[in-house]
């Protein structure tokens, strides 16, 4: 729609996803947990969220201004919140709690890590309310870009129902996207995780899905079909593996990214980290990448 020019000219792009209490707290288990090792979600979400805007508006990032922290995980914010103490990690003997990860009930996570601990000492279970939790689970984001649009970006690591919502604002009109990858996170009888999508009673006000809808200046809004591609990650693994291996070839959407495309997605979030840093808008050129990502 965007490049068809269904809503104009974009002028600007609110962009939110949402990752659950299933999803989003697993990166406050694992090594994602202490920035000084993955950089946080920012660099972690660049290739998936921030290249996704960079690719719909076909233009390149210059400024980048964040806000966040660590408002929710964290020892720290547990006893803000008087919330009880936890084993240091999900594997143990007894009863458990929703945020555990127990390694010993899943035969692929049993034989990937907890197997393999004596060799390296890695805990894939960690407590998402015991110290060590540096990386952000709330995240704000502004970015302008080279032809004027500017991104309002936010990201959540612990809602209760994971997807995303786009909204891109144009001259001409108004695109609006709602992804509902997972309606709800819930508990059973016994206290155990569902994330079977299909638990989800058919009365709650959130179901699984997406819609599409454009609308225009002095139209009404008009609901937009969404081709599904076939295979994994919606059709785009075969896309991909096409790409490399018989090569791109001719696509009207541009899908298939270059180098430079990686370097702008993960410079905007580079320089949201920077701006967290210092509190200052932080210019992608000032990042001293040494490769002009003007197009």
């Amino acid at each position: 729609m965007i490049k068809s020019g269904s809503i104009g000219t974009p002028l600007s792009v609110s962009f939110e996803w949402v990752l659950d209490t299933a999803h989003g707290a697993d990166y406050f288990r694992r090594w994602h947990r202490d920035k000084a090792n993955s950089g946080g979600l920012l660099i972690h979400k660049a290739s998936h969220h921030f290249d996704l805007v960079n690719w719909w508006l076909a233009d390149s990032p210059t400024q980048v201004y964040a806000r966040g922290g660590v408002r929710f995980y964290g020892a720290d914010n547990a006893a803000a919140r008087g919330v009880p103490p936890h084993a240091d990690r999900g594997t143990h003997e007894g009863a458990h709690n929703p945020w555990e990860l127990d390694l010993a009930e899943d035969p692929r996570l049993k034989a990937l890590y907890l197997d393999n601990e004596s060799h390296d000492g890695y805990r894939r279970d960690q407590d998402v309310f015991g110290p060590g939790v540096t990386t952000e689970d709330n995240l704000a984001v502004i970015v302008d870009y080279e032809q004027g649009t500017t991104l309002s970006y936010a990201l959540n690591a612990h809602s209760p129902w994971e997807g995303y919502r786009v909204a891109v604002n144009g001259d001409q009109g108004r695109a609006e996207l709602e992804v509902v990858e997972r309606a709800a996170v819930l508990v059973d009888a016994n206290g155990n995780v569902v994330i079977d999508p299909s638990a989800v009673p058919e009365s709650s006000s959130r179901i699984g899905g997406e819609r599409l809808t454009l609308q225009r200046h002095w139209e009404a809004a008009q609901d937009v079909k969404i081709e599904e591609g076939a295979g994994a990650h919606g059709g785009g693994d075969a896309l991909l593996l096409n790409d490399i291996f018989r090569g791109p070839g001719d696509d009207w959407l541009e899908r298939p990214a270059d180098w430079l495309d990686g370097i702008r997605a993960i410079a905007v979030g580079m320089a949201g980290n920077e701006s967290l840093r210092t509190g200052m808008p932080v210019k992608i050129d000032d990042l001293a990448l040494g490769v002009d990502l003007s197009r």
